[in-house]
């Protein structure tokens, strides 16, 4: 979403008409593959969002808490999101990643050169984030992975895949800790957590739910903290995978493994994630989620091999993902207006035997809405709002004309 996933095409300002032929074929797989990530990230977002007590509320009652029948939908619903489209954002950082590096190298430039000015203010974007829209945002944890990274690009192929397979191992070690720590854990109930009093979702006005962040920062992180081996190992495997030529035809064996491993992994994930619930959210998110990713990239990369014209749909998905960046705060944004006390306070208004329709109803409305605002902003622009600013702070502080 930042320079290095949005606009790697020479002619990424010209709009380009429906009957005109895609060009290349992988390059529109990209840009399909960053709007199917965006709004896929809506679709675990959205239940955070239409929670009466945001994040916090969530996490209790993941695992389906929904009355009136709607259990096996919400568990459905957000086991079909859970994960998949994080670990499809974060591998398409890095091959945002290889892109930027393989510029740099064509273009005769060190590498990583003023690669840290990219990843500084991709920090400030998602500190900004963090503070005004999304407690859980992203952003903030793939700037500090992708300045690591970066550096490991500029190492040998044999470094790199030294690093793949330590962060790898580091993530499945974390895994397991916590599997055992779950098995051996004394039993019996653990008491409920208490209410928001006062809850700044759904009374509080937007500045108390900016004092509610920054107070409690510590515990909103400690999701990019543990993630940070596994983003670093998704962001070296995507990285790769671009490299070795995921998105051409002469890839042909790649994707079909890596669509095998993601047939082998989908049913897991869902039968755990639906049967067992919120108990395994960890294992399915950050275990078997990013092996559904892997195949749902290759899916599509094979798609747009066979088929390179871009239909109705796809023109649609690869809007958004020319606007990655801008869709992705704007969807959190427009969603909290509708659902948070300081903007309309639909959330804590819904009868908790509505909550999975509200929810379902609310993905769409906002899906629309940004759909639409990508479709008209870039019939008159080259870039989306965020993007620009970004680029252009970019080239003042590297000093590029």
């Amino acid at each position: 979403m930042t320079e290095s996933i949005v606009d790697p095409r020479p002619d990424a300002g010209r709009h380009r008409t429906p009957e005109e032929p895609a060009r290349p074929s992988r390059l529109v797989a990209l840009d399909v593959l960053r709007g199917i990530a965006i709004l896929g990230t809506l679709g675990t977002n959205i239940w955070i969002l239409t929670d009466p007590e945001g994040l916090l509320g969530y996490i209790s009652a993941l695992g389906g808490s929904a009355e009136g029948g709607w259990m096996w939908t919400e568990r459905v619903l957000q086991q079909v999101a859970q994960g998949k489209f994080l670990g499809l954002l974060t591998i398409m950082f890095g091959i945002g990643l290889a892109i930027q590096q393989r510029s740099a190298v064509r273009g005769g430039r060190r590498w990583p050169g003023k690669y840290p000015w990219r990843a500084g203010l991709l920090f400030l974007d998602g500190l900004l984030n963090f503070v005004f829209v999304a407690e859980f945002d992203v952003l903030m944890g793939y700037a500090a992975t992708g300045l690591v990274v970066a550096y490991v690009l500029a190492t040998s192929e044999r470094a790199q895949r030294r690093w793949l397979i330590i962060a790898a191992s580091v993530h499945t070690a974390m895994l397991t800790l916590i599997a055992l720590a779950i098995a051996f854990a004394p039993g019996g109930e653990s008491a409920p957590r208490e209410p928001l009093e006062p809850n700044p979702y759904a009374d509080g006005s937007f500045w108390d739910l900016v004092l509610f962040r920054l107070e409690h920062a510590a515990i909103f992180r400690v999701e990019a903290i543990f993630v940070f081996a596994m983003s670093v190992a998704l962001f070296l495997a995507g990285a790769r995978l671009f490299r070795a030529g995921l998105f051409s035809a002469e890839g042909a064996r790649i994707r079909k493994r890596l669509m095998l491993a993601g047939v082998i992994a989908a049913p897991i994930d869902l039968a755990a994630g639906i049967l067992v619930g919120g108990d395994v959210v960890v294992f399915t998110r950050y275990g078997t989620a990013p092996f559904v990713a892997f195949g749902l990239l290759a899916l599509v990369a094979e798609f747009y091999v066979r088929r390179p014209r871009v239909g109705f749909l796809g023109r649609r998905l690869t809007e958004v993902g020319r606007t990655a960046l801008s869709c992705y705060i704007l969807q959190n944004l427009v969603a909290s207006a509708f659902c948070y006390g300081w903007g309309l306070g639909w959330a804590a208004k819904v009868a908790p035997g509505a909550y999975v329709p509200f929810t379902i109803g609310m993905y769409a409305l906002v899906a629309l809405i940004i759909v639409t605002a990508a479709h008209l902003w870039l019939r008159r622009f080259e870039r989306g709002p965020v993007e620009w600013l970004w680029h252009s702070s970019y080239r003042v502080l590297a000093r590029e004309r």
